[in-house]
């Protein structure tokens, strides 16, 4: 790499599982770009998004915190609005110091949704279930003579489970939208200084609605993957609660009693949308190379969580299983090793203090994130542990043991080594007290930390939209500008005295 500050491209897109990818061993599915990222890169195995629902997974990536210390444990928080006053900087925020245009293109699940949160560019392909945002997708229907669609506007749509055929062509289709603004924006001001891009990617998350004219065909039913079937009486409160969730109108689905010839449609047209994406990709790998940026840039591939697609008997994420933690993540650039493969456990959040780091910024106090592996920036290995926070339950794993606590009353304990599937709860088998009270004692122990070192401990609280259901036009506000009517008071200097035993920063 030259001397030059490198570029950064990450590309992000929406509830995207890592065994649908060719280089993850999907042999069922055509993902040649994507595939060719991990070729000239690193892959690694076993990263996880610690909190595997839309807002707090990016709120986790924005801050290099975890979802106690930066107060977003689900989609209705939201970053507060005054976080820099909080003594908190998000990772475009500090790069903009670093004399970095930094861009935000497509989905960002920021509340507002037109907020920059460091940003400087931006073009808004929010998200598809909410579509009164009038967004620039919005004005790029609207100029064609088109609009946004509700999955329930297609045909087969509950008889499908959100499999349908978009009513738009791929041309118009939200993926390629977002991919041709991020094509535009390396094209028009990629030469200017060195740039950071995160794209993200409405799809592949539900309604699962692949345009038919697309090159690829959508891959055929009989070569999915089969569901997991897993233990029906695991979790069973859990799993009713999200049946109820998928019946609200931003859904307008009921997926009890999904039959197992439905979930391999489902997960074909899934299979579809990441083939669209794939497109995307190799899009914008070209356009860098036209414009003689790719040998100057880091590309980063991940999600920020998964999709059960019927594993399970359930549906989305928003939970501790595999289907919906496990996510793809690639760490792409000439100057990195090629092929190679890094096994270690590692969080989502890590990406936050790598970017930082190939940007040649410091990496703050306050971050839970450590550079990846392999990247050349620390000899971590991996982290002993991955910690997972939600307003609907917390998790400890370590790789091997997983122990899961929900707000159902339920919790579960599954042996990975054994039984990578999880279908078999140890939670109240004897033979396994010790791991499980080691792991209890591994989560209190962070979950009290973060409480601790919270942004929102020393201040005025949370910034929270509505209480539940979220109120959809507060959530997907359609006109731009709207503000918080939040007045915060910080009454007291925000201390950082428990950050690696230190003593407090003021």
């Amino acid at each position: 790499m030259s001397n030059k500050k490198p570029n950064i491209v990450f590309i992000f897109p929406d509830q995207m599982r890592a065994d649908f990818l060719g280089c993850y061993g999907a042999d069922f599915i055509k993902t040649p770009n994507i595939d060719k990222l991990a070729e000239n890169g690193i892959r690694y195995q076993n990263a996880y998004s610690s909190s595997p629902v839309c807002v707090p997974a990016r709120t986790n990536l924005m801050t290099g915190m975890d979802a106690i210390s930066n107060g977003v444990a689900s989609n209705a928080p939201a970053l507060r609005p005054d976080h820099q006053a909080a003594g908190i900087n998000t990772w475009p925020e500090i790069l903009k110091e670093m004399e970095y245009y930094t861009a935000g293109i497509g989905k960002m699940h920021f509340y507002p949704w037109d907020r920059k949160n460091g940003f400087m560019y931006r073009s808004v392909t929010e998200d598809k279930r909410w579509l009164n945002v009038r967004d620039d997708y919005f004005h790029h229907l609207r100029e064609s003579g088109l609009k946004k669609f509700h999955g329930n506007e297609h045909d087969g749509y509950h008889e499908n489970f959100g499999a349908v055929v978009s009513k738009l062509p791929w041309k118009h289709s939200w993926d390629h939208f977002v991919g041709t603004e991020a094509c535009k924006f390396i094209d028009e001001y990629g030469e200017e200084r060195p740039f950071a891009m995160m794209v993200g990617f409405p799809g592949p998350h539900d309604p699962y609605d692949p345009s038919d004219d697309f090159s690829e065909s959508i891959p055929d039913i009989n070569k999915m993957p089969e569901p997991i079937k897993g233990n029906p009486h695991d979790a069973s409160k859990l799993k009713k609660g999200m049946i109820e969730g998928w019946k609200r109108p931003w859904a307008d689905l009921d997926y009890e009693g999904l039959t197992k010839e439905k979930i391999m449609k489902m997960r074909s047209h899934y299979a579809a949308l990441i083939q669209q994406i794939d497109h995307e990709v190799g899009e914008i790998v070209k356009t860098l190379k036209k414009k003689n940026l790719f040998d100057n840039t880091i590309i980063i591939f991940s999600s920020d969580h998964g999709d059960f697609l019927g594993d399970h008997g359930m549906m989305g994420k928003a939970n501790f299983f595999e289907s919906a933690m496990r996510v793809p993540l690639i760490v792409s650039g000439n100057s990195l090793p090629n092929n190679r493969v890094e096994n270690g456990l590692v969080c989502l959040r890590d990406i936050t203090s790598t970017i930082l780091s190939f940007a040649g910024a410091e990496i703050p106090f306050y971050m839970d994130s450590r550079p990846l592996p392999g990247t050349g920036f620390s000899d971590n290995q991996g982290r002993e542990n991955i910690i997972g926070m939600l307003t609907s339950g917390w998790m400890a794993f370590d790789g091997r043991w997983k122990l899961m606590k929900y707000s159902t009353g339920e919790s579960l304990l599954f042996d990975l080594q054994n039984d990578p599937f999880e279908e078999n709860n140890l939670i109240n088998d004897f033979n396994f007290v010790k791991e499980l009270n080691r792991l209890d004692d591994i989560l209190m122990k962070q979950i009290l930390f973060s409480r601790q070192t919270s942004m929102h401990a020393f201040t005025a609280g949370g910034v929270s939209l509505t209480t539940e259901p979220v109120n959809p036009v507060i959530f997907g506000y359609q006109f731009e500008g709207w503000e918080w009517d939040y007045p915060t008071h910080i009454d007291t200097k925000v201390t950082r005295g428990f950050f690696e035993g230190e003593q407090s920063v003021k």
